[in-house]
């Protein structure tokens, strides 16, 4: 792509008016570049042209394309404006001071846009305007010519300066009208224009000893700017030989490194006379003020030396005129050229744009991250700079143009490994010896969420209590997630379980803290299983679940609960005794040592050995008659019947478990010692009536509580009845 906008600039009365035409030319080339073309000495803020809209971006899509300039000129002449849409001049331009003769001057620049990413070579060419006059280095000039000078002799008048150049820059010399005088402008190789003075006719001193003109340069301006000097001719005595140069031309090449004080070359000059007549002093004659800080002319020996630095990148040439006089007066004049060869004493200047800093991880490769431009001011191969960078690392440096680099993602970047990168790029120019130069970049890698949260273990394994507390803390689980901020910002929360677990545990959000909801019954619940989702805080969140399985440990929580004999045997605490009602057993006189009476059953709902059980005797009314099995609750006879043994006994066996402290329960035995259930059936009935008599006695007690409730009630409505009475 290429746009043209050209302006063209007059000066008048000292102030520059300008007049900018706008024209678009579109055509393509094989690398896309937008020209502009402006007049220099532009005020800062003024356009330079629509830079978006020659790229071909609209007002809508400009904020994400993100337009931005890079210069690799020390001074930034340009800049965008708040909108990124025109391109205006950020600092005065001064064509002169930045080209100086060199035509066209050009400024380069490049325009980065993302989104896609893309660079345009931009070249804004800095058009001449009028702004400088010609000047001559003297103002007087002061000219020595013998009275038997020849006409057609010809006499240097040096040359006017204009930093100007073309129509603008100087274009011919006019001199005050004289009949003894003539002028003739010559015309260097370089485009320089000389003026000489012609003698037309022999000069008499006897009649006019001094003669006084003035040269004229003018430019071809519009307005036309000119400059003065004031010629000055004095006529002398014959000198029959004048000065001759051994060349009527120097040319001379110095490299730009040749030291201060340095003998450039020598002019040489001889005069056939003899005496004062033939002592020659030299001397510049025509010379510009920047040629006089750095040469040096010795008038005797016509040697030039460097008395300042030569720089081919501030100067190439330079253009003086040397006069020789001998003692007579008579002159002679050489012209010298110097031609200043570069050497390679420029580094390379590097400037960095970065486009993506921070770096998102996920980042693909080609993705560019930032803009090199490279400058060296030397020509030729000092001039030519490649660039490298430093490390071993997931980028490299892409040419986009001569002077242009693109530093690309060249592998998978990963914050979580690498989360910042120190990038050194050297750029090194073809020199002998080479010249290089450094800059550091600094590039960090922004988190995306591309990690999900890792459980320290895969399955957790926690052991509780029964009989816990409620919000009690079970076990807490921890996942890490090694992404940063809200992405690295994990929670947690259950995501299903055994049926039920949701209502006996909970987890806390933020801490991964799993607590009892209520207190857990062993023998209601022996183990639950629940589902523990981690998850982060990105956008959208990853997660990961861990098992945990529960397991509720067992508590002697349960005393051991005698089946039989008789139900409803109560249990007490260690050593307690809960009696429950005793069937009667029939033992025969005539049993051995080792009957078996009776089998005390029991149960305990613990587990482990909080459920072992054992039985004990603790009463009888004959202790020696009867054992109970410490593990079987087996009552048998310990010995043999005998007949002094009462007919009926009385059997009190405990059941104890292991648990800490240990639980226990009683069961009473009735055994009648008879050979037959005819003989033991008066003891029964004895017995049956003893308790039929206590029944009766209890139903008195009852009825007599009875009465006494109901007096008290009658006697309660008596006394409130008067109590009202005696108020009313």
């Amino acid at each position: 792509m290429e746009v043209r906008l050209a302006a063209q600039g007059w000066a008048g009365a000292g102030r520059v008016a300008l007049l900018a035409v706008l024209l678009c030319v579109w055509c393509r080339a094989a690398a896309e570049r937008v020209r502009y073309s402006i007049a220099e000495e532009l005020g800062r803020g003024s356009l330079v042209g629509p830079l978006a809209r020659d790229l071909g971006l609209s007002a809508v899509e400009l904020p994400a394309r993100k337009l931005r300039i890079v210069a690799g000129d020390e001074k930034q002449y340009f800049t965008l404006e708040e909108d990124n849409t025109n391109l205006r001049v950020n600092d005065r331009i001064d064509r002169e001071s930045i080209c100086g003769a060199v035509s066209p001057c050009v400024l380069f620049l490049e325009a980065v846009v993302e989104n896609p990413f893309d660079i345009f070579h931009v070249s804004v060419t800095i058009q001449d305007i009028n702004d400088n006059a010609p000047q001559f280095d003297r103002e007087f000039v002061t000219i020595e010519i013998i009275e038997s000078t020849p006409p057609g002799t010809r006499f240097p008048l040096g040359s006017g300066r204009d930093p100007d150049i073309g129509a603008n820059s100087l274009q011919n010399y006019e001199l005050t009208p004289n009949p003894l005088f003539s002028l003739v402008v010559r015309e260097s190789p370089d485009g320089t224009k000389h003026a000489e003075l012609v003698l037309e006719k022999f000069l008499d001193r006897e009649k006019q000893r001094n003669h006084h003109l003035i040269l004229t340069a003018v430019d071809g301006g519009d307005p036309v700017r000119s400059g003065t000097a004031q010629i000055k001719i004095n006529v002398t005595d014959a000198n029959d030989n004048p000065p001759v140069f051994t060349k009527e031309i120097y040319k001379v090449r110095l490299m730009e490194n040749l030291p201060e004080g340095s003998l450039a070359f020598q002019v040489k000059a001889t005069d056939n006379d003899e005496g004062t007549n033939a002592e020659i002093t030299y001397s510049f004659s025509d010379i510009a003020k920047s040629v006089h800080q750095v040469f040096t002319l010795d008038p005797r020996t016509g040697d030039v030396k460097v008395s300042g630095p030569l720089d081919y990148e501030e100067r190439k040439y330079y253009e003086a005129s040397v006069e020789g006089k001998d003692g007579g007066g008579l002159t002679a004049h050489a012209k010298v050229h110097i031609d200043i060869i570069d050497v390679n004493d420029n580094a390379p200047a590097l400037s960095l744009l970065p486009i993506l800093n921070p770096i998102p991880e996920d980042s693909v490769p080609s993705t560019v991250v930032a803009v090199i431009n490279v400058r060296d001011r030397d020509v030729g191969e000092n001039g030519e700079v490649s660039c490298k960078m430093d490390g071993n690392l997931p980028f490299k440096l892409e040419p986009s143009s001569e002077n242009t680099y693109k530093l690309i993602i060249a592998r998978p970047l990963d914050r979580e490994n690498v989360s910042a990168y120190n990038i050194t790029i050297t750029a090194v120019d073809r020199g002998r010896p080479a010249l290089w130069s450094s800059r550091e970049l600094v590039l960090e890698v922004s988190d995306v969420n591309d990690n999900a949260p890792v459980f320290e273990e895969a399955a957790y394994s926690a052991y509780v209590a029964e009989n816990n507390a409620a919000g009690a803390l079970v076990v807490r689980v921890q996942a890490r997630d090694a992404d940063a901020g809200a992405n690295g910002r994990v929670s947690y929360w259950l995501a299903g379980g055994s049926a039920g677990a949701a209502a006996l545990v909970s987890v806390e959000a933020r801490s991964g803290a799993l607590y009892a909801q209520r207190s857990l019954d062993y023998e209601q619940c022996r183990e639950l299983a629940v589902a523990v989702r981690a998850q982060d805080g990105g956008s959208p969140a990853r997660s990961s679940t861990a098992t945990v399985r529960v397991f509720v440990l067992d508590r002697n929580d349960n005393a051991p609960r005698v089946l039989w004999p008789a139900a409803g045997a109560g249990g007490a605490a260690a050593g307690g005794v809960a009696p429950a009602a005793a069937p009667f057993e029939v033992v025969p006189r005539s049993a051995e040592a080792g009957y078996l009476v009776a089998k005390v059953v029991a149960v305990d709902a613990d587990a482990g050995r909080n459920a072992w059980l054992s039985y004990e005797l603790v009463q009888a009314s004959e202790p020696a008659l009867f054992r109970v099995g410490l593990h079987s609750g087996e009552v048998r006879t310990a010995r043999a019947v005998s007949e002094r043994d009462a007919a009926k006994q009385r059997v009190v066996a405990v059941v104890k478990d292991h648990g800490q402290p240990a639980l226990s329960a009683t069961a009473t035995l009735h055994v009648v010692l008879a050979e037959s259930l005819q003989e033991a059936l008066p003891e029964l009935s004895e017995r049956a009536a003893g308790a039929e008599a206590a029944a009766g006695e209890l139903q008195f007690y009852l009825v007599l509580a009875l009465a006494l409730l109901s007096a008290l009630l009658v006697l309660s409505v008596a006394l409130a009845v008067l109590a009202r009475l005696r108020r009313a």
